[in-house]
């Protein structure tokens, strides 16, 4: 085989590592790599010396290492037998990646499954051109982007999968909301890879998630999504789902020859009991203006007799049809201070705005934060540990929940005076 006389890359731009065909060289061989690249020499497997952009003349003095090894007189002119790989270490920023097929995910929020599908592009750069040889190229004479994608697939596509399940449920977001967080993600997704790339002597410059996507047409998705349009109505309008049910249960009654007798009627013959088809005729009541129920008896709520079951009017100490005292009133409906949702007693933050729920101890309404004073019901509330913020009892000097002290001493006649004092209360000493 001949010798060569000049050797220079001439594969494809997107091509990473590329191996020169003719092994064939000597020491008058002109050498030619292009800028962003790496020619690396190897020799019986082993990776020699490499040499960086420019023309060179394959001299001893420039291949220290391979003429050691092929014992190359200093100086002189000699043929040899080495390997040429050229190594492309320019930015390749525009890799895609994408999902074959859907991930199948729980939505966090909904609690549905759905098919998940994402796609985006990521960036690299060659950062180690022997470690980069030795682990992935091997014996392939061309190494291309293609090539990576397909490679790191198995890698990319399981830490994309986990990042975006975990990011989720982290962050308690639905599918269909993630679309906001994309950049955020991407960012999570390219510290998690980085490291596995860098093994292989590959730099990640960049991970972008461009989207995450549900099929549409799929039967969990569709119905999902004609939920959250009919909450977004109700929210807008003003009620919920139980009221839009009552609402058309009554007005279909309503509607009947019968009236309130079918509504009745129907509610017993369900089993529902003589408590059902009272509650439901009051209803009806109020609903149609039947029974010589006025206005003013519609607007004001009912609750039920602990004994007779007769409906009475809320607030009231009495029943009207039996005299029995009314023993189980309605519980007071408590209401968030910042966002107005209702709140269960035994909660400890708001189910809307996820404010904590600050309880007045005299009424239980919520208080704001730093309240000396409960809106509600007017009582005085105790003053909250400067520390932690936990109501205090009258005269106590350490806090119960954090243990902070709540009195100082004065540093001349040691009189105890509270935190906020500036002077001593007998001798007027600054604290």
């Amino acid at each position: 085989m001949a010798i060569i006389d000049l050797v220079k890359y001439s594969g494809p731009a997107s091509v990473l590592a590329w191996k020169y065909p003719n092994s064939e060289l000597s020491t008058w061989t002109r050498l030619i790599v292009n800028e962003s690249q790496e020619a690396v020499f190897f020799k019986g497997g082993q990776a020699l010396d490499t040499l960086g952009p420019g023309t060179h003349t394959l001299e001893s003095k420039n291949l220290p290492v391979l003429t050691e090894l092929l014992k190359l007189p200093f100086g002189g002119k000699s043929p040899f037998s080495a390997e040429v790989w050229f190594v492309n270490r320019a930015h390749s920023l525009d890799i895609k990646w994408g999902t074959p097929t859907p991930i199948q995910l729980q939505d966090p929020k909904f609690g549905i499954m759905v098919p998940v599908r994402s796609f985006g592009q990521f960036g690299i750069q060659v950062d180690d051109s022997r470690k980069f040889l030795f682990k992935l190229v091997g014996t392939t004479p061309v190494f291309d982007q293609e090539t990576v994608t397909k490679y790191f697939r198995g890698i990319y596509l399981t830490k994309a999968k986990d990042t975006i399940a975990t990011y989720l449920v982290k962050k308690k977001l639905s599918i269909l909301e993630v679309s906001a967080y994309l950049d955020e993600l991407s960012g999570h997704i390219l510290e998690r890879i980085q490291p596995t790339m860098a093994e292989y002597g590959i730099k990640l410059l960049s991970f972008y998630v461009n989207d995450v996507s549900v099929p549409e047409d799929d039967p969990g998705v569709a119905k999902l999504k004609a939920a959250l349009a009919k909450k977004a109505e109700m929210d807008i309008i003003g009620y919920s789902y139980q009221q839009e049910r009552t609402f058309d249960t009554l007005e279909g009654a309503a509607s009947n020859p019968g009236g309130q007798s079918t509504v009745m009627g129907a509610g017993i013959g369900l089993g529902m009991g003589v408590e059902v088809g009272r509650t439901l005729t009051a209803q009806m009541g109020a609903v149609t203006g039947q029974a010589g129920l006025g206005p003013a008896a519609a607007a004001t709520p009912a609750v039920s007799c602990p004994k007779c079951r007769a409906q009475v009017p809320q607030g009231q100490k009495f029943c009207q049809e039996c005299g029995a005292a009314m023993a189980n009133p309605v519980q007071k409906v408590i209401k968030c201070d910042k966002c107005g949702a209702v709140i269960s007693p035994k909660a400890k933050f708001c189910p809307e705005c996820g404010d904590p729920y600050n309880p007045c101890p005299e009424c239980g309404a919520d208080l704001p934060e730093g309240a000396a004073k409960c809106p509600s019901c007017g009582a005085v509330l105790p003053p909250p540990c400067p520390k932690c913020g936990e109501h205090l009892a009258p005269g106590a000097k350490f806090c119960p929940s954090c243990g902070a002290a709540l009195r100082k001493k004065c540093s001349k006649c040691q009189t105890e005076m509270p935190l906020t004092a500036k002077f001593c209360t007998d001798c007027g000493q600054p604290v």
